[in-house]
């Protein structure tokens, strides 16, 4: 059985390491992004994106794995069972050769067909460009081979180091742009080989950390179990059905926008969806340092301590992404003006709305980790499956009708409401989560934090006159006012006690 104290402080621990870890590479990327523009001029970036946007096509398939793999490494390390360890690892590399092979197969044979034959490429930058693809899908198929021993880091908890190679692999692209500027060639060439260089390299460093840090990284024919690599592939194959069903949720509803009205409502939606994908990075992180700690006390047969991590879970997700997510909703106006200067028609009411519905998702996450547990996934995945595919099914008839755009993230984030109700109904059900001591530890005081913080920072927002310095004046207004109710109303005393210690312990160092 884990202490739960121990357990919160390495939470607290690993979710530190994580931002840190996201926070550097969000800074580079964000650089590299200017540069490489810059370097490879605005046609041969977009050629870059687009072949490497047909590879990616696939990652649905190590993404349901990975997912998996967690589950599995996480859960015989809460059980103490090496044995079982040395067989997941075993049956999770086989899984993923098959993976790895399939992908190349789909990729240089359907994959290559579109991506010669269907994609608009200028005639003089056509052979640049297959040159590219086929080195896209090596990087690919290296980043497959590099999925399971990020899962196993994970599931250790290990996030230190995970970090660590994470921040290597972002140094090494932020020296590639250097590299660009200082060499001659074809630099969309040389860009696409240097990329798949850093892919192998960081698949090298993952292995050597992996087989010299854990015991179970043996690769024995022996240790091939029948049984294992059975229930592996029955979670995996419900998984991936959860995974199809959100990718193909959000690519239907971007090609029903494009058809039903026209490509600068697409602009907007992809404008919100990248607010929307880094605000969620707040929520993320944490729930990354949660997974293993769930996973861990269910297998322990510690259900106490489980539903403990996850109402505290549910809610700390939430308050992490509320912080953020309030002020952003109340100043969004202001805040794509500032980034974008154009900011295309119904952008403003896109993203607001989809940080709305990612902050109802956010309570959710723990529930899902506690869903995976027990490793029963048929039920679990089918039904918030279909959910998500009644988005664009719900949406299609009300655009005929005439509606706004906007109506789709409506029947979105009706959707998600009645997912969480579903979600929870079923977690009960697999795990015996008490939903009525849910709604009073979470719901109540999630509820009253977002209504008085709401009401109390749409007051400021009413108040304040427009401009530039009045809209930072309301955000920090908003991120204080959140806080303060969060502290006030949203904490138990155990959790505010805890805070207080923690912030005495700093200011005493």
């Amino acid at each position: 059985m884990l202490d739960t104290a121990q357990n919160n402080r390495r939470i607290a621990k690993n979710t530190l390491f994580l931002y840190l870890r996201q926070i550097i590479i969000l800074v580079v990327n964000l650089y590299t992004v200017r540069v490489v523009l810059r370097v490879l001029g605005t046609e041969d970036y977009g050629i870059y994106n687009s072949v490497a946007g047909v590879v990616t096509m696939m990652n649905f398939l190590s993404a349901g794995m990975a997912s998996a793999t967690q589950r599995f490494f996480s859960f015989a390390i809460g059980e103490g069972d090496t044995d079982k360890l040395k067989k997941i690892f075993n049956a999770n590399i086989l899984i993923y050769t098959i993976i790895a092979l399939s992908a190349l197969v789909l990729l240089e044979t359907i994959g290559y067909w579109f991506t010669s034959k269907e994609l608009a490429i200028p005639l003089e930058r056509y052979n640049a460009a297959i040159f590219i693809y086929h080195f896209a899908v090596l990087s690919f198929i290296l980043g497959i081979f590099s999925s399971p021993f990020t899962a196993i880091m994970i599931a250790h908890e290990d996030m230190q180091l995970y970090a660590g190679i994470s921040i290597f692999e972002a140094s090494a692209k932020l020296i590639i742009v250097f590299i660009l500027t200082a060499v001659s060639g074809d630099k969309l060439k040389i860009y696409g080989v240097l990329l798949c260089i850093v892919a192998a390299v960081s698949l090298s460093i993952y292995l050597m950390a992996c087989f010299c840090r854990y015991d179970e990284c043996k690769f024995d024919r022996k240790h091939v179990n029948k049984g294992v690599l059975a229930e592996i592939t029955q979670f995996t194959g419900w998984t991936l059905f959860g995974q199809v069903s959100s990718v193909a949720r959000q690519q239907v509803v971007t090609v029903m926008l494009n058809q039903m009205f026209n490509p600068i409502v697409v602009a907007a939606r992809s404008v919100a969806n990248n607010v929307m994908h880094a605000t969620n990075i707040f929520a993320s992180n944490f729930n990354t340092s949660l997974y293993p700690p769930i996973i861990k006390e269910w297998a322990s047969e510690n259900k106490q301590g489980m539903y403990h991590l996850v109402f505290n879970g549910c809610k700390m997700t939430f308050f992490l992404l509320w912080v953020v997510a309030l002020p952003l909703i109340l100043e969004m106006e202001q805040v794509l003006k500032l980034w974008l200067v154009d900011v295309p028609e119904y952008t403003v009411q896109f993203t607001r709305l989809a940080l709305i519905e990612i902050v109802i998702n956010a309570i959710s996450t723990p529930i899902a980790t506690a869903a995976r547990a027990p490793g029963k996934m048929k039920t679990y995945e089918l039904s918030l499956g279909l959910l998500q595919f009644l988005i664009p099914l719900v949406s299609f008839p009300l655009f005929k009708a005439g509606m706004s755009p906007v109506a789709v993230y409506y029947v979105a984030i009706a959707i998600n409401i009645i997912m969480f109700i579903v979600r929870l109904l079923i977690v009960r059900n697999l795990t015996g989560l008490p939903v009525r001591a849910f709604v009073r530890e979470v719901l109540v005081p999630v509820s009253c934090v977002t209504v008085l913080s709401s009401a109390l920072s749409y007051s400021i927002h009413l108040l304040l006159p427009d401009g530039l310095l009045m809209s930072v004046v309301n955000i920090v207004c908003a991120v204080l006012i959140a806080s303060a109710v969060m502290y006030l109303i949203g904490l138990n005393k155990s959790q505010k006690s805890q805070i207080v210690k923690f912030v005495r312990l700093k200011l005493n160092h």
